[in-house]
């Protein structure tokens, strides 16, 4: 007897279970999770003007992160930083600085200027680029400030590397060239 309620409890399930109307979709407990509402991007508010561009930010706002550099990319703040900027790294850590300013300068500039800072990188060997001085060449009197104003701005066919290195590396890759320099001239 025991068997057969069991039985006839599971074809009961069986047949409600096939007496489901699926053309229907299901209730649904939480509807804006599965449709959500469509919000246009740039929409009629108060925030945006005549629909067409999003807000800029506030007039004289720095950007989280953002280090302040005084000098502009200018010849004449060139020389200002070439004359004035000293590197406000810490010399007791001079080592761990130069480093990881070797490690950052293969990465990033040894492939034009080379690993030992003669100009002869991967690129200049294979003619992508040409014109790339050593660090040691009689009109190249550089300073680690001069340096440090190259790799933050560029300077004719080098870009920028502010993007790419914080302060604090442009710095140790700076201390690196000069550690090159004084190599080269020995």
């Amino acid at each position: 007897m025991k068997v057969i309620s069991k039985i006839a409890i599971v074809l009961s399930a069986v047949v409600l279970a096939s007496c489901q109307n699926k053309s229907q979709p299901n209730y649904q407990f939480m509807p804006n999770m599965y449709e959500s509402v469509g919000y246009e991007t740039y929409q009629e508010t108060g925030a945006f003007r005549n629909g067409k561009e999003g807000q800029l930010p506030a007039e004289g706002s720095i950007p989280r992160g953002f280090e302040v550099y005084e000098y502009e990319n200018t010849l004449e703040d060139y020389a200002l930083a070439k004359a004035n900027l000293k590197s406000p790294l810490d010399s007791l850590s001079k080592e761990d600085n130069l480093k990881t300013g070797k490690e950052l300068y293969n990465i990033y500039c040894a492939v034009c200027h080379g690993t030992k800072g003669n100009g002869q990188g991967i690129l200049v060997e294979r003619e992508k680029i040409l014109g790339v001085p050593s660090y040691d060449d009689a009109g190249r009197a550089i300073t680690v400030g001069s340096v440090y104003h190259v790799i933050h701005y560029g300077l004719n066919s080098m870009g920028s590397y502010a993007n790419q290195l914080n302060q604090k590396e442009r710095w140790q890759v700076a201390e690196y060239v000069m550690q090159l320099k004084q190599d080269l001239e020995k």
